[in-house]
C-alpha cells in the first residue's frame, strides 16, 4: 500500500471503524470532505434539500464530511457529465433525480442512470396536475375528455425535455391523449403564473400553490400523482383513484461514479440514511410536500430499472427524442 499522510491515515481509520464490513483497503478514501455535485442552481428545491442533508451529515459523527457544489446547466446534464468522469474513490457524489433519464432520451448525454452506482433514494416529491381556473373541467375525467376532443390543442406548460415534460408524455402514453406543449423556463413559478393568467390551460404545480393559490378560483388542482392522497391537500384525489395507473414524483437520491467499491457505496448509503431516521428532519420535509423515503443500494437500483423502463417505453410509443 502506498504511503499516505497522517491526516489521510486518520480518515481511513475512522472510515474503517465506521463501516465494519469489508477490508480496510476497500474503504480508503483520499479525502476528509467529499464533494457532492448538485446539478442545479443554489436556492432551487433540489439544492435546498441537499443542503439540508449536508448540514445534518456534517453535524453528525460521520468521519467524512460533505460539501455541496452546485453546477447548473444543460438541464442537469452539465453536473452529470462532471460526476460521471470523477474518480470512483468515494470523494465525489452526485445528487440526482429523473432528469438523467430525460437527458439520455433527449440525446443530451450518451449515458443513462446506469453510468453510476446507485447509493440511496432519499426523498419523493409527487407532481400535482394543475389547471387554469378558466377551463371548463374540474377533474381528471373532464381533462381527459377535453384532451381527446382537442388532440394536440390544449396548451400545456412544461420545460421542454425536462421531467415536467415527461410527466405529460407518460400520462399521454397511458391515456392515449396528446397536448400542445408551451415551453417555460424558471421552474414552477413561471408555469403557475401562466396557469393563473390563462396563458396555458394545463401544467404541473407544486404543493405551495395547491395549498394556497386555489382560493381565488384562478388555479385548480386536479390530481396528485402519488400512491395516496396528501394530508396537506386531502381533497385532491390521486391519479390512481381516477383510474390512471401512474405515480410520478421528483425522486431525489445519491449516486457514485461507476466502479466505486461496494464497501464505499455501503458506507455512503449508511451516512445518508442517518437524516432520514430523524423525526424532526422528516417532519420538516413533509411540511413542504416532500416525503422522506429511503431506499438502500439494491432497492434503489431496482427502482431505477423500473423507472427507466417507464420513461423509455413512453418515449418509444410517442416516438420522442432518440426513439423517433
Amino acid at each position: 500500500m502506498k504511503s499516505i499522510s497522517l491526516a489521510k491515515a486518520a480518515a481511513v481509520a475512522a472510515v474503517s471503524l465506521f463501516v465494519s464490513a469489508g477490508p480496510a483497503s476497500a474503504l480508503e478514501m483520499p479525502c476528509t470532505t467529499a464533494k457532492l455535485i448538485v446539478p442545479w442552481a443554489a436556492g432551487g428545491a433540489t439544492g435546498v434539500i441537499f443542503g439540508l442533508f449536508e448540514k445534518a451529515i456534517n453535524e453528525s459523527d460521520a468521519p467524512v464530511k460533505i460539501k455541496v457544489i452546485t453546477m447548473p446547466g444543460q438541464g442537469g446534464a452539465l453536473g452529470a457529465k462532471e460526476a460521471v468522469k470523477a474518480k470512483p474513490d468515494g470523494c465525489t457524489l452526485f445528487a440526482i433525480h429523473q432528469h438523467l433519464i430525460a437527458n439520455y432520451i433527449n440525446g443530451v448525454t450518451d449515458f443513462d442512470w446506469d453510468g453510476f452506482e446507485p447509493v440511496a433514494r432519499l426523498t419523493d416529491t409527487p407532481e400535482i396536475i394543475g389547471a387554469s381556473g378558466d377551463v371548463s373541467f374540474d377533474d381528471i375525467p373532464g381533462m381527459l375528455a377535453a384532451a381527446k376532443a382537442r388532440p394536440n390543442k390544449i396548451p400545456t406548460g412544461v420545460t421542454l425535455g425536462a421531467t415536467t415534460h415527461f410527466l405529460w408524455i407518460i400520462l399521454g402514453a397511458k391515456t392515449d391523449t396528446s397536448y400542445a406543449y408551451v415551453p417555460f423556463q424558471g421552474g414552477d413559478a413561471a408555469r403557475i403564473t401562466g396557469l393563473m393568467n390563462g396563458t396555458i390551460e394545463l401544467g404541473s404545480i407544486n404543493m405551495a400553490a395547491a395549498r394556497t393559490q386555489r382560493g381565488d378560483g384562478k388555479l385548480k388542482a386536479l390530481a396528485i400523482a402519488a400512491d395516496k392522497r396528501s394530508p396537506l391537500i386531502p381533497d385532491v384525489p390521486t391519479l390512481k383513484e381516477e383510474g390512471i395507473d401512474l405515480t410520478y414524483s421528483l425522486t431525489r437520491g445519491i449516486m457514485l461514479p461507476k466502479g466505486t467499491p461496494k464497501d464505499v457505496v455501503d458506507y455512503w448509503a449508511k451516512v445518508f440514511k442517518g437524516p432520514t431516521e430523524d423525526k424532526a428532519f422528516v417532519e420538516s420535509q413533509a411540511t413542504k410536500g416532500t416525503n422522506v423515503e429511503y431506499l438502500g443500494p439494491e432497492d434503489y437500483t431496482a427502482w431505477w430499472k423500473k423507472t427507466d423502463a417507464e420513461f423509455i417505453d413512453a418515449a418509444k410509443k410517442l416516438k420522442f427524442g432518440r426513439f423517433q
